[in-house]
C-alpha cells in the first residue's frame, strides 16, 4: 500500500464506525500557552478532556500534523541517524469522548491492524498498565490475540498523564516484532528499532487532584494515536520509515540538488563518508517537512520562542547541507517536494508556497556567511585543546552568542570529533545574559505584584455584563461595586480599577485600544475613565483621580464612553478588516495577522512577507479598501455562533494564539470579501469609514512587515502634516536658492561669465475639495519638491567645488610668496600665515601645496571659516626623518594658544581653536614653537 492509501483507509474504516473525520489542528496551537507546537492528536481536544468544552459530536478520527523538538519529547539527536525519530510526523488518531470505551477501542484496532491491513498476529503484542486486569481480559476477550502476547508494565510505560495534575488513565500499546525470527518479546518497551511500538491507545478514566490523588472521572473518553511514517514502513516493508513513499521523494530532490547518491545505511551499523551522507539527506529530508508545515502555519524563525526552534531546525539542516558539499542556500528548493507529496492532503503547504520558500531562503542567506566563520571557529577550538575531551562553555557561548550556533548544533559537532560540551558553563554565561535582559521589566509594568494579585482576587467576585456594541448604550447607568487602587500612597490623587455590573467601555482586546470616557457618581463628581482591561468575566476601568476607592457598598453611577474617539477606532477597526483582505489579494494568500494595533489617530497591521511592498502595490491596496468604502457595504455581526459551524463560513478569518470559546461573534464586510472571527467594535457601514490611506510601510522584523494607515479624522490630520512638510521644502528651497545665487555670483568673478541655472518653478498649493483629489495632488507636490531640493543640493555642492578650486588655485600662487618669505631655521624655511579658505578641505588643499614647494621646512598655514580658527600644519619628509619634527604635535601647541587643539600624521595635520582675537598673535610665535621641538 502507498501512504496515501494508508492514510486513507484509516480514516474510512473509523467514518464507517460512525467517527466525524476531523481537519488536523495547525501544529502552532491556538490559545494554549503551554505548547509551542501541536505535539498530539489529543491537543485539538485537550479542553474536552479538561471539561472546559465540548464538541457537536462523540466520535472523531483524523491525521494530525505534530512537531516534536521541546520539552520531554525532545529527541532531535536522534533524528536521521535512527529509523525512526522526526521532528515532524502524522499521528492517526481515533477519539471517543464519553461514548464508547476499551472494548470497541481495542477490537477496532485489532480488526483495522490484522484483517484490513493483514499484518501477521504472531508479530504483534499488546501491552496494559500492570493493574489494569480489565484491559487484560478484554484483550484475551475480543481479540485471538495469543495470551502469551499481552505483556504487562508499570507507570512509565502504560499510564498515561496529561500533566502533574488532571485527566489520565492506563494505556495499552500495540507493539510490531520485526525481528526475522519472531525472537523479540523481550524488545518490547526496550528501546530497540526492531520491535516498536505501533499504536497507543488510552483510556481516560481518572482525575488526579491537588493531593496526587486518583479520582474517577464522571465520563470515560478514549485518545488513541498511531505513528503514520511508522506505519507506512511495517506496511510497505521497509527497515527504517526514510526507505517509504512518504520520504524518498524529498530525498531524491535533495539528490538531485546536491549530485550525491543516498544509499539507505544505517548509521548505528556502519561508520563511512556515505552514512554520513545518508545521516545528512535523511535530516534535511525530515526538517524541511517540519518548516514547511510549520511556516505554512503562520511561525517565523526568529530569537524567541517557536521562533528560535525553527531557527534552530533551519540552521541544523545548513550545516548538514556542507556534508553534502552545498555552500549556497538549497533547502529552500526542497520544499516544492514536500508541496507535491503532500498538497493534496494538506491544501494550505500549496496555498502558501511561495512564502514558504521565501522565509526558508531568506533565513539560509543570513545564516550562510555566520555558518562558515562558525565552522572555523569550531575548528580552531577543537585545535586548541588538543587531547582534551571537553569543548568549553565558553567558546559554545560564543558560537551561540556570536554566530547563532544552537547548543545542539554545536554538541552534534563535538559528538563528531568525540567531545562533550561543557554544559554547566554554558548555562551559567546563558543565564547571566537572561538575567542582564530582564533588568527594567519591573519597572515597564508600572504596577507592583501585589496590586495586580488583588486586581484578580476582585475581579474574580466582580463580573461585567459588556453593553459597549449597542451604540444607544454608550452612556449607560451602572453600578460600581468595588475598586483596587494601583499606586499605593497617593491618596485623591492616585488611579483606581473600578468594577461596574455593566460596562459600556471596551476593554483592550485583539488590538483595539480600549475606549476612554467617564463616570459620574451620584450624579456629581465626574472622573476620567483612561482605560480598561479584561480579566476573566470581568472588565475593570481605569479612572483618574478617583477619590474614594471602596465607596462603602455600591453606588450608582453614570457610565459615559468618548464617543468621537470610539467613532475613530470603529472606524479604524472595520479599515484593518478590509486592509487585511486587500493585503491577500494583491500581495498573496500567505499574507495573515500576525500583529495589529487599533487606536483612534491611526491603524496598525503586521504581516509575514518577504521584500518591500512597492507603491504600485500600495496604490493598489488602498484602491480595493477605498473600493469598498465607497460600495456603501453594510457592516454586519453574528454573536454565539458555535466555533466549529463558524470555522465552516466560507472565507473566514482566523488568528493563530487566539483562543477561541465554545461560541463566537463573526464580522461581515461583503460576505464574500472580509469574513473574520472578532470580538471589536465596528462602523455599521463602509462609508462611515470616509477615506483610507496608508501613510507608512516598513520591516519591523525578518519576514515581517508593517503598514500604518489613517481614516476619518486621521486623513484630515495627514493632509496637515503634509502641508507642514511642503512648507518646509519651500523653506529648504529658498535658502538653497539664496545659497546658490551667492555662489554663482562670488564664481563669476573668478571666470568672468555668468553660471546661473534658472529658478526652479514650484507653483502654490491649491486644495480641492475632494479629501482623496488633496492628498493625490499633496503627494504629488512633496515629490516634486523633494525632487528639487535633490537637484539644488547637487547643483550647489558643484558651485562649491568649482570656487574651491578656483581658490586654491589663486592661493597657489600666493603661496610661492610665502616661501619667498620663509623664516630660516637651523638650514629649512618656516613659514606661518593667515590665508583665505571657505572650508577645511580648501586649507589642507594649500598645506599640500606649501609642502610640494617648500623643499625642506614646516608650514602651518591659519584661515577663519564659521568664525573659528582653521589651522593646517605640513612638515616635509626629510626633516620628520632627520629632525623628529611632527605636524601632529607642532599644529597642537599653536591650537593650545588658540584655545583649540587637534593632531593628525607627521607630514599633515589639522586644528581648531575658539579665540580668533590671538590668531595673529600666535602665528608670530610659530617660528619659535618649530624651533622649541628640533631633536
Amino acid at each position: 500500500m502507498i501512504s496515501s492509501q494508508i492514510r486513507q483507509s484509516f480514516l474510512a474504516f473509523f467514518a464507517q464506525r460512525g467517527h466525524r473525520i476531523v481537519p488536523s489542528a495547525p501544529v502552532i496551537p491556538h490559545g494554549d500557552p503551554s505548547l509551542l507546537f501541536t505535539n498530539a492528536g489529543m491537543n485539538q481536544f485537550k479542553d474536552v478532556f479538561l471539561g472546559t468544552g465540548k464538541r457537536e459530536y462523540v466520535r472523531a478520527a483524523d491525521t494530525q500534523k505534530c512537531i516534536r523538538v521541546s520539552g520531554k519529547h525532545n529527541d532531535l539527536e536522534e533524528v536521521g541517524r535512527d529509523t525512526y525519530h522526526h521532528t515532524f510526523f502524522e499521528m492517526l488518531g481515533n477519539w471517543s469522548f464519553g461514548d464508547y470505551y476499551k472494548k470497541e477501542a481495542i477490537e477496532w484496532a485489532w480488526e483495522l491492524l490484522t484483517k484490513e491491513w493483514g499484518l501477521d498476529k504472531r508479530r504483534l503484542y499488546a501491552t496494559v498498565y500492570e493493574t489494569d486486569d480489565e484491559t487484560y481480559e478484554l484483550w484475551k476477550k475480543v481479540t485471538d490475540i495469543g495470551e502469551s502476547h499481552i505483556l504487562k508494565f508499570g507507570k512509565k510505560d502504560n499510564f498515561w498523564e496529561m500533566g502533574e495534575t488532571g485527566p489520565c488513565g492506563p494505556c495499552s500499546e500495540i507493539h510490531i516484532d520485526l525481528t526475522p525470527d519472531l525472537s523479540g518479546k523481550k524488545l518490547v518497551n526496550a528501546g530497540d528499532a526492531r520491535v516498536m511500538e505501533i499504536w497507543n491507545l488510552v483510556f481516560i478514566q481518572n482525575n488526579r487532584n491537588e493531593e496526587g490523588k486518583l479520582e474517577d472521572l464522571p465520563a470515560k473518553h478514549v485518545d488513541t494515536g498511531m505513528g503514520f511514517e511508522r506505519m507506512c514502513a511495517v506496511l510497505q516493508g521497509k527497515n527504517s520509515n526514510y526507505d517509504t513513499d512518504v520520504f524518498m521523494p524529498i530525498i531524491h530532490r535533495i539528490e538531485h540538488f546536491t549530485n550525491k547518491k543516498y544509499a539507505a545505511t544505517q548509521h548505528q551499523s556502519i561508520h563511512s563518508p556515505q552514512s554520513e551522507i545518508d545521516v545528512a539527506m535523511r535530516v534535511i529530508a525530515d526538517h524541511i517537512r517540519m518548516l514547511t508545515f510549520s511556516i505554512a502555519d503562520g511561525a517565523i524563525p526568529g530569537n524567541e520562542g517557536r521562533g528560535y526552534v525553527l531557527r534552530r531546525i533551519l540552521r541544523r539542516a545548513a550545516r548538514f547541507g556542507r556534508n553534502l558539499g552545498m555552500h549556497k542556500p538549497f533547502i529552500y528548493t526542497i520544499a516544492d517536494a514536500v508541496v507535491e507529496s503532500m498538497g493534496s492532503v494538506f491544501p494550505e503547504i500549496v496555498e502558501k508556497q511561495g512564502h514558504i520558500e521565501k522565509v526558508i531562503k531568506a533565513e539560509e542567506e543570513g545564516f550562510n556567511a555566520t555558518l562558515d566563520r562558525g565552522l572555523e571557529i569550531f575548528e580552531s577550538v577543537v585545535e586548541r585543546i588538543g587531547h582534551s575531551k571537553v569543548f568549553p562553555g565558553e567558546d559554545a557561548f560564543k558560537l551561540y552568542d556570536t554566530y547563532g550556533f544552537p547548543l545542539d548544533l554545536t554538541q552534534l559537532m563535538a559528538e563528531e570529533k568525540g567531545l562533550k560540551v561543557e554544559l554547566w558553563k554554558f548555562s551559567e554565561l546563558l543565564g547571566a545574559q537572561r538575567d542582564r535582559s530582564r533588568i527594567g521589566l519591573f519597572v515597564a509594568r508600572g504596577e507592583s505584584d501585589e496590586v495586580e494579585s488583588g486586581l484578580r482576587e476582585v475581579a474574580e467576585l466582580h463580573a461585567t455584563d459588556f453593553v459597549g456594541y449597542d451604540p444607544a448604550s454608550l452612556q449607560t447607568k451602572s453600578f460600581l461595586s468595588a475598586a483596587v487602587i494601583t499606586e499605593s500612597g497617593t491618596g485623591s490623587g492616585g488611579r483606581y480599577y473600578a468594577f461596574l455590573d455593566k460596562s459600556p467601555f471596551y476593554a483592550e482586546s485583539g488590538g483595539q485600544v480600549s475606549d476612554t470616557g467617564w463616570i459620574t457618581i451620584r450624579g456629581l463628581k465626574k472622573y476620567n475613565v483612561v482605560g480598561a482591561r479584561k480579566i476573566g468575566k470581568s472588565i475593570p476601568i481605569l479612572v483618574d483621580h478617583f477619590g474614594d476607592p471602596l465607596l462603602g457598598g455600591p453606588t450608582e453611577v453614570e457610565a459615559q464612553v468618548d464617543i468621537p474617539r470610539r467613532i475613530n477606532i470603529q472606524r479604524n477597526h472595520s479599515a484593518t478588516h478590509l486592509v487585511h483582505e486587500a493585503l491577500r489579494r494583491v500581495l498573496g494568500t500567505h499574507v495573515h495577522q500576525q500583529g495589529s494595533l487599533v487606536a483612534p489617530g491611526h491603524l496598525r497591521f503586521d504581516f509575514p512577507h518577504f521584500g518591500k511592498i512597492t507603491a504600485e502595490e500600495i496604490r493598489a491596496i488602498e484602491d480595493i479598501v477605498n473600493e469598498k468604502i465607497a460600495d456603501d457595504i453594510s457592516v454586519f455581526t453574528e454573536v454565539d455562533i458555535p466555533v466549529e459551524k463558524a470555522r465552516k463560513i466560507p472565507n473566514v478569518k482566523m488568528f493563530f494564539g487566539d483562543k477561541y470559546g465554545d461560541t463566537v461573534r463573526v464580522v461581515f464586510i461583503d460576505e464574500n470579501f472580509s469574513v473574520e472571527f472578532c470580538g471589536g467594535t465596528h462602523v455599521k457601514n463602509t462609508e462611515d469609514i470616509g477615506l483610507f490611506k496608508i501613510v507608512s510601510e516598513s520591516s519591523i522584523a525578518s519576514g515581517v512587515r508593517r503598514i500604518e494607515a489613517v481614516t476619518g479624522e486621521g486623513i484630515q490630520r495627514y493632509i496637515e502634516d503634509q502641508l507642514a512638510k511642503a512648507k518646509t521644502l519651500d523653506d529648504q528651497i529658498a535658502k538653497f536658492i539664496e545659497e546658490k545665487e551667492m555662489l554663482e555670483k562670488e564664481l563669476k568673478k573668478y571666470s568672468g561669465k555668468a553660471t546661473g541655472t534658472p529658478r526652479p518653478q514650484l507653483g502654490s498649493i491649491i486644495l480641492p475639495s475632494s479629501q482623496s483629489e488633496s492628498i493625490q495632488m499633496l503627494e504629488n507636490t512633496l515629490a516634486s519638491r523633494e525632487q528639487v531640493v535633490e537637484q539644488l543640493t547637487k547643483q550647489t555642492l558643484d558651485l562649491k567645488k568649482k570656487l574651491s578650486k578656483h581658490k586654491v588655485k589663486e592661493a597657489s600662487s600666493g603661496i610661492d610668496g610665502l616661501v619667498e618669505r620663509a623664516v630660516a631655521v637651523n638650514g629649512f624655511k618656516v613659514v606661518s600665515s593667515k590665508v583665505e579658505a571657505s572650508n577645511m578641505d580648501e586649507l589642507k588643499s594649500m598645506g599640500d601645496t606649501l609642502r610640494a614647494k617648500l623643499g625642506s621646512g614646516v608650514g602651518v598655514l591659519a584661515s577663519v571659516i564659521d568664525k573659528k580658527v582653521a589651522l593646517v600644519c605640513v612638515v616635509t619628509d626629510d626633516l620628520i626623518k632627520g629632525k623628529n619634527l611632527q605636524a601632529g604635535k607642532i599644529v597642537g601647541e599653536v591650537a593650545r594658544l588658540v584655545g583649540g587643539g587637534g593632531g593628525g600624521r607627521p607630514h599633515l595635520a589639522t586644528a581648531g581653536g575658539k579665540d580668533v582675537a590671538k590668531l595673529d598673535e600666535t602665528l608670530r610665535e610659530t617660528t619659535e614653537i618649530v624651533r622649541s621641538m628640533i631633536q
